[in-house]
């Protein structure tokens, strides 16, 4: 199996001053279980390089034995700090694609034609997508190759507007993942805040937020070994 994890290249949260990047747990996790499935992983950002960490994810009431141990991985970091570029990546060379969240996706990823065109390759492929958190978000000018958007009558969940609420950026991101999603068609659902909640439909995999992602990757590998 070949996985390609695409990772944001934004590191600004709005207009706050503040850095944002990829959450830390959300490629922690399914890095782990794509690896011990024995999946051939690479990484990609739509700049390429060393992508932004937001330094929320690596502060120690956020940290789990996975993200310190990808902390503490020499060839795992290696890998993180040279990414490929996103408009280099093609589609026939892999077998699916995972994008972990952060709040930096909503501003590149969301809007990047390269990644856009990309989901649309891999579901006209009928090879499965999976996004955790935010990333779902990204979602949002996905169309299906007749034309609709891939969420419409399908299954999906992301970052709640009460998790937004309770982290105190709902007056900062650009758009709201669970709103986006309901305006797309989608059939939205969602767990309790902060538990982990998964849901699949046909090619299409999605978690809510950082704790959903080890579940999230663990539907995705599932996809190939039944």
């Amino acid at each position: 199996m070949k996985v390609l994890i695409v990772l944001t290249s934004h590191d600004q949260l709005g207009n706050t001053g503040r850095k944002t990047g990829f959450w830390l747990e959300e490629l922690a996790a399914p890095y782990y279980a794509f690896k011990e499935a024995g999946a051939e992983i690479t990484l990609a950002s739509p700049k390429g390089g060393n992508p932004p960490l937001d330094p929320k994810s690596n502060e120690p009431m956020f940290q789990t034995e996975l993200t310190r141990r990808f902390e503490a991985d020499a060839a795992a970091t290696a890998q993180l700090a040279g990414t490929i570029r996103l408009d280099s990546v093609s589609q026939a060379d892999y077998d699916t694609v995972f994008y972990p969240g952060g709040h930096g996706p909503l501003w590149d990823l969301a809007e990047d034609p390269h990644s856009i065109a990309l989901i649309e390759s891999f579901i006209a492929a009928n090879k499965p997508v999976a996004l955790v958190c935010h990333a779902p978000g990204v979602l949002r000018h996905v169309k299906t190759p007749a034309g609709r958007p891939l969420v419409e009558g399908k299954k999906v969940t992301g970052f709640t507007n009460t998790e937004e609420e309770a982290v105190g950026l709902t007056n900062v991101v650009p758009f709201l993942v669970e709103d986006e999603l309901i305006a797309k068609g989608g059939i939205y659902s969602k767990g309790e805040d902060w538990s982990s909640y998964v849901v699949s439909d046909g090619l299409l995999i999605t978690g809510q937020n950082p704790t959903s992602s080890a579940e999230t990757a663990a539907l995705l590998i599932g996809q190939f070994t039944r």
